[in-house]
């Protein structure tokens, strides 16, 4: 049967409705406190943290620095703040984060896709690299496999923008995330939560910090669990589709008895073993006249098995030495590996017109030495040795109209070394000069063989080979970086800033060698160069912050993938080819601001417009620039939040929260399909938060609350007859309870 609404959600007791109900009423209200007396306010409540704006520390040069003081465009979260904002997982920071575009990729859940500034990358597949990084306690996390990770047991993310060539430079040309966890702490304590909410959601967290002994040695502990009911369904299977079922922990061992030397070593895991995402067919497709699209957006009727499986592990040893009173050694040794089954319908239909079968597996070891420099005077400086070595592979099993059956298979190494280092130079007590530069050489080795089998089973090969071939290729970059700031007073910081980033290229892991030669040659390296000023400022003691960044990127062999069809094969052969399109240029401008009207009421938000263009574009020797546009991209996006705080008698606080979020017109896909393009949407959300006096703090949350169906990306290979779309999140609703000891 078809659905115009997703699946009827579990509901919550009615006194949450309620309660759900009071809270967007109280937050709406919200102005009207603004304006009230600000001798009325109780002196006793707790100051918004809007306010943290001008006080979080961040680490985005590597070493710290306060947002304010650090001159690039940088946003900040801490664990406060992901709270009272409901972030769950790194998706939701698209909503607040100005020029940042992030979501699942595709059918899965907890793979990423990130955009920054309208650069990123879309294609998981492992012979293409992120344009986005991102970054677990300092350790790159070199595959988009499992790496939209869960928020718990966080102490900040931190969202830079811009390329970050210099300080990061693997892959970070667009930008970087930094997911860092809690410290460890010699004192004791601990936390544990739970969560209920609609389509079945029920969550637990847990995290523990104990010393161990009087020694100096600490030992930290973290796990969720984190489920919920699908928001579709298969109506062939009556499985859930668009679920949720991961288990995640993380533990650490560490000394920081010393006031020269601490040591930590840490393991991770992660276990997501939801059901595929549900994709709504947006159009009839005319190989299967006898299944007309759903009304539902979540609804499927796959014909493949509800299998999307994620494992993920890794761990890292960070070890920290004061040499002197001047220079200090970091040393971080890491190791992960992860592995994915996906499977993907294409067709949305039991027949098999297109599905997708893949198995991603991947392994990395890194190792990082970081010595900064501070003797207190005018010069400090961090200068770094970085390698890495990657090996990640798989196999594509590929049934199109049950007549055509692919295979496609290989592996990628990646041998990386990188030699860094940036120093600052404050010429005098206004002025400050900085220069950095980084040189990058990587070498990718790649062995594919993809060939044909005569039926579904893939065990008897047809004697048909798309691709079998060796290669490598040695990539050279020298990423340069020169920023001027100049502090105006005491609460106003100038900067201007050039910097260069780049993104290794490689090779085709879907060649079609036979049919279309080219495809099997390597695609070259992403560059860009950037052009930033910013201004960052304090007003009114400190109650009103305003951070503003222009920018002007050229983009430079933009590497694009390309979902296309085999050039004369009948039937069809499905083909992803990848390549170089030209050159681009975006440019745009933020601004984040935060605003502590009273002791109880605050706003906070930022803005942003982004305007990209393709200067050429070949496609087939023809340059089609004037009809290309950069995907996932918005023109405007926007985001506001109020808070009031309202001390009570019996003491704690009860706090009211509502965001307000806006995104333009966006082309997810490069084929630019306007199915799928999806027009200017706003979303709300709200909370209403109850901090007792003693340990215990309540909130109730809701998030899309007007259920706004906004789609994410989709897939339109008109070949196939494929037209789908994949959404956001529905209205949910959800009661957590959280108790620290």
């Amino acid at each position: 049967m078809n659905r115009s609404t997703p699946r009827s959600p579990t509901t919550l007791p009615r006194l949450a409705r309620h309660l759900l109900s009071a809270a967007v009423l109280a937050a709406l209200a919200t102005p009207l406190a603004y304006a009230q007396d600000e001798a009325a306010a109780d002196e006793a409540a707790p100051k918004s943290a809007a306010a943290e704006m001008g006080q979080v520390t961040v680490t985005a040069r590597k070493r710290e620095e306060t947002l304010q003081e650090v001159p690039i465009a940088v946003t900040a979260f801490t664990a406060e703040s992901l709270d009272r904002l409901n972030v769950k997982d790194l998706s939701d920071l698209g909503r607040f984060v100005p020029n940042l575009t992030i979501y699942a990729a595709r059918g899965s859940s907890s793979t990423v896709t990130a955009y920054i500034r309208g650069i990123g990358q879309s294609d998981p597949l492992w012979g293409v690299d992120p344009g986005v990084g991102i970054y677990l306690d300092d350790v790159y996390i070199a595959r988009p496999q499992g790496a939209l990770l869960d928020v718990f047991d966080v102490e900040r993310i931190e969202v830079l923008r811009g390329p970050q060539g210099t300080l990061y430079g693997k892959n970070t040309i667009g930008g970087a995330i930094k997911y860092v966890s809690s410290p460890l702490d010699e004192d004791f304590y601990g936390r544990v939560s739970a969560t209920a909410g609609n389509y079945g959601q029920l969550d637990g967290k847990f995290s523990l910090n104990a010393p161990l002994g009087g020694g100096g040695w600490v030992m930290r502990v973290a796990a969720a669990s984190l489920n919920r009911d699908g928001f579709g369904e298969n109506l062939i299977t009556g499985e859930d589709v668009s679920d949720k079922k991961i288990a995640t922990a993380r533990a650490t061992l560490g000394y920081v008895g010393g006031e020269d030397f601490s040591a930590k070593l840490s393991i991770d895991w992660l276990d997501d073993s939801s059901g595929v995402r549900g994709a709504q067919l947006l159009g009839q497709n005319r190989f299967t006249p006898t299944f007309a699209p759903l009304a539902g957006r979540y609804d499927v009727r796959n014909g493949m098995p509800n299998i999307n499986d994620t494992q993920m592990k890794g761990g890292s040893a960070t070890l920290n030495w004061n040499i002197g009173d001047a220079w200090a050694l970091k040393s971080v040794t890491a190791y992960r590996e992860s592995d994915t089954e996906t499977n993907i319908d294409f067709d949305t239909t039991p027949l098999p017109i297109a599905d997708v079968k893949a198995f991603y597996a991947d392994e990395q070891l890194s190792q990082e030495f970081q010595l900064n420099y501070d003797a207190g005077g005018a010069f400090r400086s961090v200068m770094g040795l970085y390698a890495f070595q990657g090996e990640a592979g798989g196999q594509v099993l590929n049934n199109f109209f049950g007549a055509v059956f692919g295979d496609t298979q290989g592996v990628v190494d990646t041998d990386s070394i990188a030699i860094y280092g940036e120093g600052t130079w404050d010429i005098n007590d206004a002025w400050s000069l900085t220069g950095g530069l980084r040189y990058t050489d990587e070498k990718k080795a790649v062995d594919v063989l993809n060939i044909g089998y005569t039926n579904a089973t893939f065990t008897i090969p047809s004697g048909a080979v798309a691709a079998d071939f060796e290669d490598s290729i040695t990539f050279q970059n020298v990423s340069p970086k020169v920023s001027v700031d100049y502090n105006w007073d005491d609460n106003t910081l100038v900067y201007g800033l050039v910097s260069r980033g780049f993104k290794s290229g490689g090779f085709n892991i879907r060649a079609q060698a036979t049919a279309v030669p080219s495809s099997r040659l390597p695609f070259d390296d992403e560059k860009v160069t950037s052009y930033e000023v910013g201004l960052k400022n304090a007003f009114l003691e400190d109650t009103v912050f305003l951070n503003l960044a222009y920018f002007y990127n050229n983009y430079e062999d933009i590497q694009l993938s390309i979902f296309t069809i085999v050039p004369g094969s009948n039937p069809p052969i499905f083909f992803g080819d990848f390549s170089n399109a030209g050159q681009g240029t975006a440019k745009g401008f933020e601004a984040e601001y935060a605003i502590q009207f009273t002791d109880r009421a605050s706003l906070q938000g930022s803005a942003a417009w982004l305007d990209t263009e393709y200067d050429e574009f070949v496609s087939r020797g023809v340059d089609i620039a004037d009809s290309q546009r950069f995907t996932n991209a918005p023109k405007l996006t926007a985001s506001a939040t109020g808070l009031y705080v309202l001390p009570l008698a019996s003491g704690g606080t009860f706090t009211t929260r509502t965001s307000w979020s806006y995104q333009s017109p966006v082309d997810p896909t490069t084929d630019l399909s306007p199915a799928i393009r999806q027009g200017e949407y706003n979303l709300f959300s709200a909370s209403l938060i109850w901090q007792t006096d003693g340990a215990w703090r309540f909130s109730l949350d809701g998030s899309n609350l007007s259920n706004r169906s906004y789609r994410t990306t989709g897939y339109n290979i008109a070949a196939l007859g494929v037209l789908t779309g994949f959404y956001g999140a529905p209205r949910t609703y959800s009661l957590s309870a959280t108790y620290d000891f």
